[in-house]
């Protein structure tokens, strides 16, 4: 393994950022920023990517990186991230990997790698086109001739991943159930300590995530998002897919009202925090720290330090 690194996970607005800093000053640590929207320039509004201010003078890594008409990928993240992890253990520092992007973290720590395939290569247009023509019925039936157990498991609904897995067989002659079973029994490419926010009452995290909201609004949304459309980005680039630019797209466009695009944006928040932590509750090494009414920072710190200490982080 790589060394140990810390990671910082939770879902929108529960103070992954802050904590990370705050570990960071303690523990002489870098911040990788593991969110796939905030890898794109221009966005920091949306995102809510981390001012030069709020960072505090702590280096910060994997925030505006890429350009907003360009699409990412878990395994192009982690090819991205994993030398700057390495630098920053060479240096004799800590890694701190912090977002809320749950895929590209673990892409990170378990180092399991890829199968081959690419959204916009040969065999995924064939495949796309079929799709097209003739409904995903016979393709999941082709899939069950190849990978029983895959076509078995994905729901006939889930037309993205039975393309995905009929991609990877057709273009490697490797099932994707022999894939990631190989994966798994891999060793993970660091030691990762896991750390955990979220709020013990759900209706506090909401409220929270409504408060977040409101304040992007006030602090420019819109015009970052007329900003973002200025350069020529097509609707349906993966930047503007965020939540926040998304539904203030159609502001742009007259579809709907400001306030409307308000309340859209606050119940589509709500509803990624929930998959956020159904994704992460998966992890059963994960530390969970529970905030109460309000954020209590010194706490998080204090809970943090006793972890990573039992550990033997430092």
């Amino acid at each position: 393994m790589g060394g140990k690194i810390v990671c910082v996970a939770g879902p929108t607005a529960c103070g992954k950022t802050t904590l990370s800093i705050l570990l960071a000053k303690r523990y002489n640590g870098e911040v990788v920023s593991a969110d796939s929207m905030q890898i794109y320039k221009g966005m920091t509004i949306s995102t809510a990517a981390p001012t030069a201010a709020e960072m505090d003078g702590v280096p910060h890594h994997m925030i505006a990186v890429a350009d907003p008409s360009e699409r990412w990928s878990a395994a192009r993240y982690a090819e991205t991230a994993v030398p700057i992890v390495d630098g920053i253990l060479r240096r004799g520092k800590l890694p701190i990997l912090a977002g809320g992007t749950g895929l590209w973290m673990d892409a990170v720590i378990q180092g399991h790698g890829f199968a081959a395939g690419q959204a916009g290569g040969e065999i995924r247009k064939r495949l796309q086109a079929r799709l097209a023509a003739e409904g995903v019925a016979p393709l999941l039936e082709e899939l069950r001739q190849a990978d029983p157990e895959a076509a078995e498991r994905l729901h006939p609904a889930d037309e993205k991943r039975i393309l995905r897995a009929l991609e990877v067989y057709l273009e490697t002659g490797e099932t994707i159930t022999a894939h990631n079973r190989a994966a798994k029994n891999r060793p993970p490419r660091y030691e990762a300590v896991w750390l955990g926010l979220q709020f013990a009452d759900r209706a506090d995290m909401k409220a929270l995530i409504d408060r977040r909201v409101d304040q992007m609004v006030s602090a420019g949304l819109l015009e970052e998002v007329k900003t973002l459309l200025a350069q020529g980005l097509p609707r349906d680039a993966t930047a503007l897919q965020a939540i926040g630019c998304k539904e203030f797209l159609g502001v742009l466009e007259g579809t709907v009202s400001e306030a409307e695009a308000i309340a859209e944006v606050k119940l589509r928040s709500r509803q990624y925090a929930k998959r956020q932590l159904t994704w992460l509750r998966r992890n059963p090494a994960i530390h969970w720290i529970f905030w109460e009414k309000d954020r209590d920072f010194a706490r998080a710190l204090q809970i943090s330090t006793e972890i990573l200490s039992a550990a033997g982080v430092f």
